[in-house]
């Protein structure tokens, strides 16, 4: 897709409240196991999710294993460097096979030994003179998945004959072209487990209308107003919406350089005090300095960035879960997926990707200072608000503690939709495309 057709799906003159259906967000969609279910045999086992990264397998033999509601599917590297992906289930009698996240070699079968070689081919059984038909070994196989990658990611789909994964993508590739993905170092890798439907992330990132409330402390370096906001819907599904990064002028003092506006100029060599009184010429010369001081601080990465990549922020919806937010410091990947039996619970991953940096040793991130290598994967209890001590300011406490309490009230008689402000409308259209796939229109 290029750029003349992205631009011709922005939100242009006509409101997009006039291309949407209306279609009702009831609470028992959040809630109902007959919806889950529905969910579950119409949309999730048809589109692509996310396995991993390729950095999780470099070496011949390693696997990352994915676990989705009770279904487990894991991701093999293959002797000539490509990959291969195979439900895991012993197919002698349904044992799950691999139970780590990540590991390494034959999966061995620990209720009768069966041996499973990396490209899912049996190599080895108890008493292989005592089947019909002679040794299985070398002719069954494990179940395979549809298998590929796009930005350093491992991606697969349950459907037997499911859409190219780029095509189930676009535009997403076309706008991070200039990101190298590929190439970035997942310095943070967290699970949390939420007591609230997966949904809420959805909606929640398909909009910056709660920003002033939930988190009002961005308005010193984010200007949330929706007038100079880029919103934009795809044909696919997904959405994207960009924020300019200066201040907002809900700010307490938008004219003035607060904290940590202040930080972010002077450590790319501005003076603050050059811009008392009109703070938000500091994007634009934010974005001069970084573009001439990028090389020598080690940034060669903004070579290739547009000028707009420098400040702003770039939040991505892909539909169904997935959200990936550009920044000038890298990219957050949000992804929220079902419990496997309670609609009313989820997980919620949060990764931080960055850019290698000459010279650099760590990173910020919104968990405090991190080394910059592949981090070691977390789980962390959160539930309906247990303390998280190093993330108790971040934003995402704030989101996921919203989350608990919206899903408390979906159960209200009180409420039977949602009664949303035009900045809002990118919430229907995700629940117009879930119910596109749930009555067969996708």
């Amino acid at each position: 897709m290029g750029k003349d057709e992205i631009a011709g799906i922005n939100t242009g003159t006509r409101p997009i409240s006039e291309r949407l259906r209306g279609d009702r967000i009831t609470g028992d969609r959040y809630y109902a196991p007959e919806f889950a279910k529905l969910e579950w045999d119409h949309m999730w086992t048809r589109v692509w999710h996310v396995a991993g990264r390729l950095s999780d397998i470099p070496e011949t033999g390693d696997y990352v294993v994915h676990n989705f509601r009770r279904e487990s599917v894991v991701v093999f590297r293959q002797a000539d460097g490509s990959i291969r992906a195979f439900y895991n289930s012993c197919k002698h009698r349904g044992n799950r096979l691999a139970w780590s996240t990540l590991g390494g070699g034959e999966l061995v079968c620990s209720y009768h030994g069966w041996r499973w070689g990396i490209d899912g081919t049996l190599e080895q059984v108890q008493d292989p003179d005592d089947f019909e038909g002679g040794d299985p070994c070398g002719k069954l196989k494990l179940s395979e998945v549809a298998v590929d990658t796009w930005g350093g990611f491992i991606w697969y789909n349950m459907d037997p004959n499911p859409r190219p994964l780029l095509d189930f993508l676009d535009p997403i590739p076309w706008l991070f072209r200039n990101r190298d993905m590929e190439n970035m170092v997942r310095v943070v890798w967290r699970t949390f487990d939420v007591d609230a439907n997966w949904k809420f992330s959805s909606d929640n990132f398909n909009e910056s209308y709660h920003l002033p409330t939930v988190h009002p402390e961005l308005a010193t370096t984010t200007d949330e107003d929706y007038k100079n906001t880029i919103f934009e819907m795809y044909p696919n599904g997904h959405n994207r919406m960009i924020e300019q990064g200066q201040p907002s002028m809900r700010a307490p003092h938008p004219n003035e350089v607060e904290q940590p506006w202040d930080m972010m100029l002077a450590q790319w060599g501005l003076d603050p005090k050059d811009f008392a009184g009109r703070s938000r010429d500091g994007r634009l010369a934010l974005q001069e300095q970084r573009r001439k001081l990028g090389p020598q601080k080690g940034y060669h990465h903004y070579a290739s960035w547009s000028d707009d990549e420098l400040t702003d922020y770039f939040h991505h919806t892909l539909f169904p879960n997935v959200t990936m937010t550009g920044t000038a410091d890298g990219v957050h990947f949000f992804r929220t997926e079902p419990h496997p039996t309670d609609p009313e619970k989820c997980t919620f991953d949060y990764w931080c990707l960055v850019p290698k940096i000459d010279g650099a040793e760590e990173v910020a991130t919104i968990v405090g200072m991190r080394p910059l290598r592949e981090a070691d994967y977390e789980f962390i209890p959160y539930g309906s608000g247990q303390p998280i001590p190093d993330m108790m300011e971040s934003f995402l406490i704030q989101d996921l503690g919203v989350a608990v309490g919206q899903q408390n009230g979906f159960h209200s008689r009180g409420y039977t939709d949602a009664f949303l402000s035009g900045q809002e409308s990118r919430v229907r259209r995700f629940h117009e495309v879930l119910n596109d796939y749930i009555e067969g229109r996708r």
